[in-house]
């Protein structure tokens, strides 16, 4: 047969032990229950942070009180508000409760229905800074901050390729076709470019530039001639040929 009063005394000593201070006897009167049995008070707070201590207002009375047949029966229960808990909140929590009881006959459940409240607490009534300091942090995640690319030579020069190669392509499109489709116009010989006289204006712009500018070089466009070593060898010859006919002309 089972001794349910030494259960009951027993598990009392061992709530005694474990919450302290939290567990303390109260009058029946005052507990809110239809006994007049030994009514016991828990003060139950949320669940504590890894550092031993929570910042959740929330506060709450946990008072019960043991049948004569408990544990195989469930005991008598009720919740009230020590800070921050409303009726409704406090209705559902006691529902809560009394199904956990009816789960866990058989056994000592008290610890059990006060870790319960516990985390009831800690997911009913969220510390307010601790959701705003989350929201704080999600913000900031939400933030992109853009990043440009680091201007190097080696992208600097890839940029100015790409952009001269835009630019050229913007200049085709402005040139008339027939610009496009003419020949391009045919390179002198050296023997040429002696015989059309450009030598000799040559020679007199650089005369000219170089008593301006000593230090200064002339740049001749590669499209005005290409001089030629056998073409100026062949020019030297055919000028010495006239040179001595016209000597013996008038020797005779």
């Amino acid at each position: 047969m089972t001794d349910y009063t030494q259960e009951q005394e027993m598990e009392i000593e061992a709530l005694e032990a474990i919450l302290m201070d939290e567990f303390k006897e109260i009058h029946s009167g005052e507990s809110g229950l239809s006994t007049s049995n030994r009514c016991f008070q828990i003060t139950v707070s949320a669940q504590d942070d890894d550092d031993g201590l929570s910042n959740n207002p929330a506060q709450l009375a946990l008072i019960f009180s043991h049948t004569e047949k408990y544990p195989d029966e469930p005991p008598l229960l009720n919740v009230k508000s020590l800070q921050g808990i409303n009726t409704e909140d406090l209705k559902n929590l006691k529902e809560k409760l009394k199904q956990e009881a009816s789960e866990n006959l058989g056994m000592a459940m008290i610890y059990t229905l006060v870790t319960s409240a516990k985390e009831w607490l800690a997911e009913r009534f969220q510390d307010t800074e601790a959701l705003e300091a989350e929201a704080e942090e999600a913000a900031k995640d939400d933030v992109v901050i853009p990043h440009g690319e680091p201007v190097t030579l080696e992208t600097f020069l890839a940029w100015r390729e790409r952009f001269e190669a835009e630019l050229a392509l913007e200049r085709a499109k402005l040139m008339p076709e027939s610009a496009l489709a003419a020949p391009k116009e045919k390179k002198l010989s050296g023997r040429q470019w002696f015989e059309s006289g450009r030598a000799k204006g040559a020679a007199a712009a650089i005369n000219e530039e170089s008593e301006e500018e000593d230090d200064e070089d002339i740049d001749f466009d590669d499209d005005d001639f290409e001089v030629d070593e056998e073409d100026m060898l062949e020019h030297y010859l055919a000028e010495k040929s006239d040179s001595s006919t016209h000597s013996s002309k008038r020797a005779s």
